[in-house]
Order: structure tokens, then C-alpha cells, then sequence
């Protein structure tokens, strides 16, 4: 009974796999979920809501209001109640309404409504399948945070032979045991991350700063939090919003603001994520009126900011964990094994602007980890979510206690 006591919305669309639904859906029960079933209407034509209540043992839920007595079904309620949404299997058409909110039915609705995780199983013909307009309805799917279990290669209903088979009830179910286990690993652990720049004040309408996005130190702390773990995301200057309700931000402005913030919380938490990129420098004097233009070149004094990173490696206790972070352009290695060890990081995250596809802004990264005692590991270039899931595995690994 590895999913007893998981709530599991399994979504069912119109495919001559949803006949694989009542498999999935038998063997969901035996593994202790318990299930709810929401249907398109194209899916109660290949297989019939009776078959699936009598699986699930709930009511099939269908259309927004009852046929007789205007009875609501409301997806808001079902999207909180559920720990993850299955959908299998995702026709073509169903990805696109679901990538791009096109909410006509109540599969669509509780997908927009959900706060939990969703994994998607697709199942077409293999041409549907490698079309660009499905291709890039995935790509936005996954971009969402959303899991995709890839189709299987095989003879399709069509006859043809190709990639579009939906995945098998059981690899599915073992998928789900997989993933809850994963997100089981870092609960009733807390987490610090910080993410995005600093703005370091020169006058009422200038400050200095950097290109950073934050797009990776928020993928760390959706990550973080996926996994179970309590996440305080302290926060520079960014227009992301945390997808995760469990996800605490503070928001900051300067680099001062930033490390008293991160002074503050870091001495309950089992570690930290130092992803921001901080100033190093701050200008002495901060005007109080705009500095007009003039003959004269204009100088600014500058002086450093509290090293936020090192500052913690001070006052870290044996059983937390702190990761950091480096941004090189030259002798990278040299340079992050020096961040390592002078601040006092379990680990530090090598990123090299020479990487291509690894710069500011993007929604890809390349990292390469350095480990105290010498230990390397490299990344290929992946998608920021997926950089992220790489750093928490090594988080787990070092096994905070």
C-alpha cells in the first residue's frame, strides 16, 4: 500500500487509451490511493463512467452542474483536496487547453485549480505527437512545473508504428510511488534560499545592479518545497511569484536588507541555498535628490557589502547545510574552490559565463558542483528546473539531519 493515504485526481481525456485508465486506476486503489475521477465528455465515449466509479468507488465527475437537480461540481474544491492530478491519458487536444487555459471542461478547470503536482501521460498517433504545435505545448507544459511521462514507441491504434503509446499502468504507478518518495525526503526540514539581485541605492531614481532574473534561485525553492522541505525565499527585486502556497517570501531591496534578513532565519533552518547575486559594492553616499546632469564627470565611492555567504559560514553549526554560489568569467575552478573553503560551504554551484545558455535571464543553466575533499561533478545544459532538482539531490545526499 505504497500511496495509502495520497489523494489522486486521475484526469481521463478522449483516446482509445482511456480503456488503459481502468487498469490505472485498479491498481492506484491497490497501492491505497484513494482516487477521483474527472472525465472529458470525448472520454465517455471509449469508456464509461460506471466502469470507473465502480473502481474508484466515487462518483465520476463529468459535467460543471447535474443534468436533474443543477447540482455544482466544483473544481476549485477538488483541485485542494487532491495531493497530485494524473492525467492519462492527455490527448492531444487536452494539452493544448491545458497549456493554454482554454477551460471548457471540467478536466481543464481542475488542472487550472490544482496546487498540487500534476503528471501527464500523453497518448496519440505518433504524427499528433511530433507535430511543433504539440511539441510546444509540452515544452510550456513542463515549463509550468508540470511532469511529463513520455509516450512509448509501438504499434498504434492507427496501425501505424511510432512514439505516441501512452505509458503502462504500471510504470505509471511506479512513477507516482517514485515521486512521493522523492518529495517525502526533505520533510520537516527548512529551508533558506535567496534569489534574484540587489539594488544598491545612488540617488531616488538610480541604483546599481545586475542582469539576474532569479529564475534559478526560485526554481531551487519550488524544488526544496516539492520535496517537503519549509522554504523561506528571501527575495531581491523580481517579477517571479512563488508557484508553491508553502513557499515563504520575504522581499528585500539591497544587499544590507538581504543579509539581515538571512542573519535572522538561517539559525532555525537545517540549511541554505545562497543563489542571489548580491552587490559586491554599495555607494557611500546615497543622495536624497536626483543628481543632475553636469560638465563634470560624476565619481561614486563605493564600498563593499557584508559577504552574506561568509557570514553565515560563520555561524553554521555542524548539522546544517550551506550551499553557494559562483558566477566566474576566468580561472572559474580556481576561483569557486577558493569560495568553498574560505566561506565555509558544504558545496558551491560553478556556473561560467562562457558557457552558452548558461548566462542571466535565460531558462536554462549549466552548473558544475565542487564538493569539499576535492569532489567534481558536472552538468550538462538543462533547463533551470531541472538544475535545480540536480543541487536538491545533492542536498539529500549529504543527508541534513
Amino acid at each position: 500500500m505504497r500511496l495509502k493515504g495520497k489523494n489522486i485526481i486521475l484526469g481521463v481525456s478522449g483516446s482509445i487509451a482511456a480503456y488503459k485508465a481502468a487498469i490505472l486506476l485498479r491498481l492506484l486503489v491497490k497501492e491505497g490511493a484513494e482516487v477521483k475521477v474527472v472525465i472529458t465528455p470525448s472520454g465517455k465515449e471509449f469508456i464509461t463512467p460506471v466502469t470507473l466509479s465502480a473502481l474508484s468507488g466515487n462518483p465520476v465527475i463529468s459535467e460543471f452542474f447535474g443534468t436533474t437537480d443543477g447540482t455544482w461540481n466544483s473544481h476549485v474544491d477538488l483541485g485542494l483536496w487532491a495531493d497530485l492530478m494524473l492525467v492519462a491519458p492527455a490527448t492531444a487536444s487536452t494539452l493544448g487547453k491545458m497549456a493554454n487555459s482554454i477551460a471548457d471542461n471540467m478536466l481543464v478547470t481542475t488542472y487550472l485549480s490544482a496546487k498540487c503536482p500534476v503528471v501527464i501521460a500523453p497518448a496519440m498517433d505518433l504524427h499528433m505527437y511530433v507535430h511543433p504545435s504539440t511539441q510546444r505545448n509540452l515544452q510550456l507544459l513542463k515549463s509550468y512545473g508540470n511532469l511529463i511521462l513520455e509516450p512509448e514507441a509501438g504499434e498504434l491504434a492507427s496501425g501505424l508504428e511510432g512514439k505516441g503509446r501512452m505509458q503502462n499502468p504500471e510504470v505509471i504507478v511506479e512513477e507516482l510511488v517514485a515521486f512521493f518518495s522523492r518529495k517525502r525526503k526533505l520533510l520537516n526540514k527548512s529551508f533558506l534560499v535567496t534569489a534574484g539581485p540587489t539594488y544598491e541605492k545612488i540617488d531616488p531614481v538610480r541604483f546599481i545592479a545586475n542582469y539576474s532574473s532569479g529564475k534559478m534561485g526560485y526554481a531551487i525553492a519550488e524544488e526544496l518545497a516539492d520535496r517537503g522541505a519549509d522554504v523561506t525565499l528571501i527575495s531581491g527585486p523580481t517579477g517571479l511569484i512563488p508557484q508553491n502556497p508553502l513557499i515563504k517570501r520575504i522581499n528585500v531591496v539591497s544587499a544590507q536588507e538581504m543579509y539581515e534578513k538571512s542573519m535572522n532565519v538561517f539559525p532555525a533552518c537545517d540549511g541554505a541555498v545562497l543563489c542571489a547575486a548580491v552587490a559586491d559594492f554599495t555607494p557611500v553616499v546615497k543622495a536624497d535628490e536626483k543628481q543632475k546632469r553636469g560638465a563634470e564627470n560624476l565619481k561614486l565611492e563605493l564600498e563593499p557589502t557584508k559577504d552574506i555567504a561568509a557570514e553565515l559560514g560563520k555561524t553554521k553549526k555542524q548539522k546544517q547545510i550551506l550551499v553557494g554560489f559562483a558566477l566566474e568569467t576566468n580561472n572559474e575552478m580556481e576561483n569557486a574552490g577558493k569560495k568553498l573553503e574560505k566561506k565555509n560551504l558544504d558545496f558551491i554551484v560553478l556556473n561560467s559565463l562562457k558557457d552558452q545558455g548558461a548566462g542571466f535571464g535565460g531558462d536554462t543553466n549549466k552548473i558544475t558542483i565542487l564538493e569539499k575533499g576535492n569532489k567534481i561533478h558536472k552538468f550538462e545544459l538543462k533547463t533551470k528546473k531541472d538544475v535545480a532538482a540536480d543541487i536538491v539531490e545533492k542536498i539529500i545526499e549529504l543527508n541534513p539531519k
